[in-house]
């Protein structure tokens, strides 16, 4: 293949945020050519995630601009590299919140790529092994060694699948990790946003009775009557949180916003979970509340970290 043919084949449009407004504008990048291990795809869905906002508009003080957005990536094989067995050209592949790890520690040993000791490297605004800066899913193809892709059922709409990448599996991991997947149980759902939505799915799907709870009455009737929720709960309500009391086995708390837990924990019956798979800026409980009601209180990991407090 001549140089010219080869840049052309890398050549990559994408959207991309040149500043902290966020504003995201047409940009060409160059992917790298695809080596032994290596997959490339044509992007055909990406799925949009709160931390594309927070990183196009640097929230976090550290975004790497021009910034290419995109960690829910849907789309077909178009090439692979001659290693690769896993994956042929017309497969339907997904790429989540990472594509690099060290390959070499217990985590990554164990398929735990995205807690590896030497730290994962991200979809985007990450800086890879070789030092370049890692540009995600807003673009028209991506390239990534095939341990980082994951088949898709090729009956299996793309546009569904892209968003299980990162907020399906934020939600259904640590469901899975804590058995909150036992038909009769019930869930609490803190929050009805991306994260909201896919762990009132997921609770349903599991046989779980499901309620959400919010700030906003305008999320009830696409909690009850579009997601099916059993019950919704308008959390500043003291009457309607009082009802509640010691009545749910699980709670998981997908608010990223800065909020009281105190009030959610009067909710968990005796030994009940708490997952936290939001971002608020800090966490305040009061001690007597998970040492008297012998609660189990576990962060995400993420997709997936977790801390214990009993």
């Amino acid at each position: 293949m001549s140089s010219s043919s080869e840049s052309g084949e890398n050549e990559c449009m994408c959207w991309a945020a040149r500043d902290p407004s966020g504003l995201l504008s047409p940009h060409t990048i160059t992917r790298r050519s695809v080596t032994n291990d290596d997959v490339s795809l044509k992007i055909t869905h990406c799925g949009v995630c709160y931390a594309d906002v927070i990183w196009t508009k640097n929230q976090h003080g550290d975004s790497k601009y021009p910034l290419v957005p995109g960690h829910e990536i849907a789309g077909i094989v178009t090439k692979v590299g001659s290693n690769v067995h896993r994956f042929k050209v017309g497969d339907h592949v997904g790429v989540g919140t990472y594509v690099n790890s060290c390959r070499e520690c217990e985590y990554c040993n164990e398929g735990q790529e995205v807690n590896c000791a030497k730290g994962q490297v991200f979809t985007f605004n990450g800086i890879d092994h070789d030092g370049s800066v890692t540009k995600g899913g807003y673009s028209s193809h991506i390239v990534v060694h095939e341990r980082y892709c994951y088949n898709i059922p090729v009956d299996y709409p793309l546009e569904s699948a892209a968003p299980l990448l990162c907020a399906g599996i934020t939600v259904y991991a640590p469901m899975m990790r804590h058995h909150m997947n036992q038909p009769g149980k019930s869930l609490g759902v803190i929050g009805l946003g991306g994260l909201g939505h896919m762990a009132v799915k997921f609770g349903k799907a599991f046989g779980l009775s499901v309620t959400v709870f919010s700030t906003s009455i305008s999320k009830k009737e696409e909690a009850l009557s579009l997601l099916g929720a059993n019950n919704f709960v308008i959390s500043s309500d003291h009457d309607q949180m009082k009802a509640l009391e010691k009545s749910l086995d699980f709670i998981i708390d997908t608010a990223s916003g800065d909020h009281a837990f105190d009030p959610y924990m009067s909710l968990l019956k005796i030994a009940g979970t708490y997952v936290l798979v939001g971002f608020p800026r800090e966490i305040k409980i009061s001690p007597a509340n998970l040492n008297l009601g012998m609660f189990f209180f576990p962060k995400k990991k993420k997709s997936h970290f977790c801390y214990t407090l009993l």
